[in-house]
């Protein structure tokens, strides 16, 4: 059995995927655009990722993140 003030949560959170999804989309962006030789389309997935890193921060701060009171943590 864990014990629950150690465990971290491990990020399953909607905070959490909705960042990481969209954290993915911004990478595959940049590789794609980066394979075509278009480094503007680069800075764009770059930009991606800091807006799924900034949304992942804002949604845990709107009470969506593992300690939320948003969050409804599911058995395992």
């Amino acid at each position: 059995m864990t014990n629950p003030i150690a465990d971290p949560g491990h990020g399953h959170s909607p905070a959490a995927w909705i960042a990481v999804v969209i954290m993915l989309l911004g990478f595959a962006t940049g590789t794609i655009f980066f394979c075509a030789g278009l480094p503007v389309g680069v800075w764009v997935g770059v930009a991606i990722v800091v807006i799924g890193a900034i949304s992942g921060w804002v949604l845990a701060k709107a009470g969506w993140g593992v300690k939320g009171p948003k969050y409804t943590p599911k058995a395992h």
